[in-house]
């Protein structure tokens, strides 16, 4: 099957929450899990970062991504050198889906040198339809349920669903 890049996004977003991320952090991953997919890169690495919340790249990756913008506030472009660990594909996916152009300008075993370009505007253009990820999909599903209200008369009582009169 094939999957278009807001479907990857919104359900790996809402995999990241049923794992236990916070939601900022769910959503830049949703982000790059898109961006991951659709250049063609491991499902797995997306599937060992989910396995390790509430900690691990999910929540360290944007901490470090922050840390060069909050330092390169008011300045056209900033170099520094950033730590991605075992995670530099992943990392890579995150830096891609920028809203503003972020370069890697050397490789280091557990590090990158970057450079960001805070107002300039990220290289865009579509990415294809992204195929071959079915069993990632199948799991993120199952973690994206546990953020479903479960179905019951107390829930719906609360206002989950049709109410307690569906008469559609």
């Amino acid at each position: 099957m094939n999957w278009s890049r807001a479907e990857i996004l919104a359900l790996a977003t809402k995999a990241a929450r049923g794992a236990g991320s916070p939601p900022g952090q769910a959503a830049q991953f949703g982000q790059a899990a898109a961006q991951h997919l659709g250049r063609g890169r491991s499902a797995d690495d997306l599937l060992r970062a989910l396995e390790l919340l509430p900690s691990g790249p999910i929540l360290q990756i944007p901490v470090e991504i922050s840390r060069v913008m909050i330092s390169a506030e008011g300045q056209q472009s900033i170099d520094a050198s950033v730590e991605v660990g075992a995670y530099a594909a992943l990392f890579e996916s995150y830096l891609e889906s920028l809203p503003c152009t972020a370069t890697i300008t050397a490789r280091m075993p557990e590090a990158f040198r970057i450079t960001l370009e805070p107002a300039v505007p990220a290289p865009g253009g579509p990415l294809d339809r992204i195929t071959g990820c079915d069993l990632a999909i199948e799991k993120m599903t199952a973690l994206a349920a546990r953020t479903f209200v479960p179905e019951s008369e107390a829930s719906r009582l609360a206002g989950a669903g049709a109410g307690l009169t569906d008469n559609d």
